[in-house]
């Protein structure tokens, strides 16, 4: 099974419809709207005349705000269409930021260059068979002393769904609908992954990185699964039997010099 080829369909399919949605709110980020959030914010911090790997960035919105900020950004991902549409993204707004089209273990046995700061967020490692290999890209990518910073769904969530916490030998292959409100139930087939937190961190370890910081956190700032609340400046909360899921973890982890 090439589960890169099923996937990069579903994600060239899944383009233009992201494009179309309120949910990325296309049109407010092109008038100067950023798409970063609190949580990604507070942690990486001032990134002016940074240089930032975004790795699986999408059509760019989170790599050309960090851009906004100063940032000297280096985008990957697996969708040819997304980096099209990111390219474009780049020229339209005069912003200085470089989109690659490769898988990240691609990119990671290709690349050559170092990093002050590597960032990849919100969904990403369902889609990645070995960490291991996803942490060694992080580590080569960084120069001694750069920072990585991870911000992801939490898979407590999942777990409640029904799917499984721990690493498994095979994936799960489901036909699905994307996340955002415009899908018109087009589905695609998608193949993914499940990470506990654990193998997260042991892999960020084991790569050469220092864990610096581990946070959780009870909202989410997308209302992208079904059972979420709003609550008025925080975010969107789930409860289980009456108490609040984590739905957020992020982590800051130091390449040892």
């Amino acid at each position: 099974m090439d589960y890169l080829a099923i996937n990069k369909h579903a994600w060239n399919q899944r383009t233009q419809i992201h494009l179309d949605s309120t949910f990325y709110d296309l049109d407010a980020f092109i008038q100067g709207k950023s798409s970063l959030n609190p949580i990604e914010l507070e942690q990486v911090g001032d990134v002016h005349h940074k240089s930032l790997l975004h790795l699986q960035c999408h059509f760019g919105q989170d790599s050309l705000s960090w851009a906004r900020l100063g940032a000297n950004v280096t985008g990957v991902d697996l969708s040819c269409e997304s980096i099209v549409k990111a390219k474009q993204l780049a020229a339209q707004l005069q912003l200085s930021a470089r989109f690659i089209n490769q898988d990240i273990y691609q990119f990671g046995e290709n690349n050559i260059k170092q990093y002050d700061i590597v960032f990849t967020s919100y969904g990403v490692l369902s889609w990645l068979p070995d960490l291991t290999r996803w942490a060694q890209t992080i580590a080569g990518a960084l120069r001694p002393g750069g920072e990585f910073h991870l911000v992801e769904f939490h898979p407590f969530n999942d777990v409640l769904c029904g799917y499984g916490y721990f690493p498994q030998t095979q994936p799960d292959i489901e036909d699905e609908v994307t996340y955002t409100e415009n899908h018109n139930d087009q589905i695609e087939t998608v193949v993914t992954w499940p990470h506990p937190i654990s193998e997260v961190i042991s892999a960020l370890i084991n790569a050469g990185l220092s864990i610096e910081a581990f946070n959780e956190h009870p909202y989410s700032p997308y209302n992208c699964v079904e059972g979420l609340e709003f609550v008025a400046g925080k975010g969107y909360q789930l409860k289980h039997q009456g108490h609040l899921m984590p739905l957020i973890y992020s982590i800051k982890a130091i390449k040892v010099v």
